[in-house]
């Protein structure tokens, strides 16, 4: 087998160990890139193919994750990573190990971990690599990374999101949910909301907000009823599709750009959390991206979402610090 070959072979695996380190589709797809080039430069033959690529990637995630962490703090409003709508990594000994750890609520809460942390659960937790390989790919001893295996763990299990285990009624719910949409049928839409629904935002202050974060059914049921009237003004589309392994939908124009994305946590039968990507910076991947501030300004869409909830403050038309009706939380709840 060439080098090429071997590589090739390997290939689905690397990217979803950069990308459950990064959060970033295009930061992954760079990281994959660059072992491959270092790989095809290297004069010596190693060992094994897996664990020397594997550790490669790894180090080049740690370094980016090292950047990345700065810009992250300086962000503008909530953090979500680029939504990834097919993990091309499958092994059916570890598919719940996979499942979970691609889902938005797991890589917000990575974020919580130090990158040589979160390196060391990716590698060991999801992909159950050996101590020994796993303290060859991060530079530090076994011992030192079964430390931070252990802190790793225990962070996120303090933190560690329920979901419906019946991947089959997620996929029915949803499918409800965005035909409800589709339709109107705001009433219906409500319905599958549960009481404590969260819809939380990342525009990274390049798409238009009126607030990040919306808490309560009454609440997000009329953000929900804007956003459908808002919907058909500008004649948009929505596509159910699975994102981070977890039921979402991408929301196009008329033209068929890319608005944003909807990721759905689901428990109990009801929709518990809507993650809403609309950072264009994020959508690149998933095909041409619509300009939301120039829609905005030409539609007037924020002012008049914001005028729907009551706001009473106008919003930024460029994506800054918008209408924020009262604190975002519904008093109702």
């Amino acid at each position: 087998m060439t080098r090429a070959e071997e590589f090739e072979e390997l290939r689905s695996l690397l990217f979803s160990i950069a990308y459950r380190i990064l959060g970033s589709v295009s930061e992954a797809e760079d990281a994959v890139q660059e072992t491959w080039l270092r790989y095809a430069a290297s004069s010596t033959q190693p060992t094994s193919a897996k664990a020397f690529l594997s550790a490669v990637v790894t180090r080049l995630s740690i370094d980016v994750l090292r950047s990345a962490r700065v810009r992250r703090e300086e962000y503008v409003g909530p953090w979500f990573p680029e939504p990834l709508l097919t993990d091309p990594y499958e092994d059916p000994e570890r598919s719940a190990e996979l499942a979970d750890s691609v889902s938005m609520a797991a890589l917000v809460l990575l974020e919580r971990l130090s990158p040589l942390e979160r390196a060391v659960f990716v590698l060991r937790e999801v992909f159950g690599f050996g101590f020994p390989e796993i303290a060859s790919a991060v530079g530090r001893s076994e011992a030192a990374c079964r430390q931070l295996a252990v802190r790793a763990r225990r962070h996120m299990d303090e933190g560690r999101p329920r979901f419906e285990a019946d991947r089959r009624e997620r996929e029915e719910l949803a499918g409800r949910f965005f035909d409800a949409f589709r339709e109107g049928d705001v009433d219906g839409l409500a319905e599958l909301l549960a009481a404590d629904v969260t819809l939380v935002g990342d525009s990274g202050g390049k798409a238009p907000r009126v607030a990040d974060e919306f808490l309560g059914l009454g609440n997000v049921s009329k953000v929900i009823r804007g956003l459908v009237e808002l919907f058909v003004r500008v004649g948009g589309s929505v596509e159910l599709h699975e994102m981070n392994g977890h039921p979402g939908g991408i929301f196009r124009d008329r033209d068929g750009r890319v608005l944003n994305t909807w990721t759905l946590d689901i428990l109990d039968g009801r929709i518990q959390t809507i993650r809403s990507v609309s950072n264009p910076d994020k959508l690149a991947h998933l095909g041409p991206v619509a300009d939301t501030l120039a829609l905005n300004r030409d539609e007037h869409l924020t002012k008049d979402l914001a005028s729907h909830l009551g706001g009473t403050r106008t919003p930024d038309p460029e994506g800054g610090p918008g209408a924020d009706p009262g604190t975002g939380r519904d008093t109702d709840a």
